[in-house]
């Protein structure tokens, strides 16, 4: 992989032997083994029998997840808050296992409708509960640094599993405590508008 970048550095006309980019190859390898980490983590593992057997129908809400992400298309960086809640038939997941389930997904090559709905669905497969909602809202450098050079644009995206697709009043008050009340329309895994297209 340092081959890789010395000679990406030279493509890009720059001199891969000057001081400042001597070290550059192996500081950008260990960075993007780091940023791809979520390929080689074990769900299971990461979850950790962190899966509970409790008395509670209530929704669970584990809101303001901050998130970093690789866009897959420009290797670009996409980054935001992430919203996760679940309504629990009879087992919850521990509460610090959300946000680490995040960071798996977040930790790969994405698009953040997919990453969205990898989210919603592990969850969904985990512990069977009665719906799962996650809301990712997310800006995305590939549109603020290159492309359409919007620097205040955000995408929003949703999964609505189970009771939170079907039932209205109960996506209503998902959305409502975590204030996206203008994403209540927002049935699927489906963004605001489509993220960094292939160009």
């Amino acid at each position: 992989m340092q081959d890789l970048v010395r000679n990406l550095l030279a493509e890009l006309g720059e001199n891969p032997d000057r001081e400042g980019l001597l070290n550059t190859p192996r500081r950008v390898e260990k960075a993007l083994k780091f940023l791809t980490s979520g390929y080689a983590a074990d769900i299971d593992q990461v979850l950790n029998n962190a899966l509970f057997t409790v008395d509670y129908s209530e929704m669970v809400i584990v809101k303001d997840i901050d998130f970093y992400s690789l866009c897959e298309h420009h290797l670009l960086p996409f980054f935001g808050k992430c919203h996760v809640a679940y309504l629990p038939s009879n087992k919850v997941i521990g509460l610090s296992k959300i946000p680490r389930l995040v960071d798996v997904f977040s930790r790969r090559l994405q698009v953040q409708e997919r990453l969205t709905s990898q989210i919603a669905e592990t969850i969904s497969e985990k512990i069977s509960p009665l719906g799962v909602a996650v809301v990712m809202e997310a800006t995305h450098l590939c549109m603020s640094m290159r492309g359409v050079e919007k620097q205040n644009s955000f995408a929003v995206t949703s999964s609505m599993l189970g009771t939170f697709r079907s039932d209205a009043r109960t996506r209503m008050e998902f959305l409502e405590l975590i204030k996206l009340r203008s994403a209540a329309s927002t049935r699927s895994s489906a963004g605001a508008s489509l993220v960094c297209v292939d160009e």
